[in-house]
């Protein structure tokens, strides 16, 4: 599927623009920029929920897992196997 484009002009370093002058064909450097920049506001949106989300998980409601993760998938799965036919 090929999404519709739009132009967009930004200011870049000059330093960063002949590198990607030298590494990347003409008729793909939008390509590479656009990917780039999914890449990264993927990472801003992904930090940003990682920042807003932390201490929302409290021990005293998850008692099962005191000991650990490992321990309690380990019942979880042995639970699950005696329960098959």
């Amino acid at each position: 599927m090929v999404s519709a484009t739009k132009q967009a002009n930004f200011l870049l370093p000059e330093e960063l623009i002949e590198e990607l002058k030298r590494a990347v064909p003409k008729r793909e450097q939008s390509k590479i920029v656009a990917e780039a920049l999914k890449k990264e506001l993927k990472r801003i949106k992904l930090k940003g929920v990682l920042q807003s989300s932390f201490g929302v998980w409290k021990e005293k409601e998850h008692p099962e897992l005191k000991e650990g993760t490992k321990p309690f998938i380990r019942r979880l799965r042995r639970s699950t196997r005696l329960s098959r036919p």
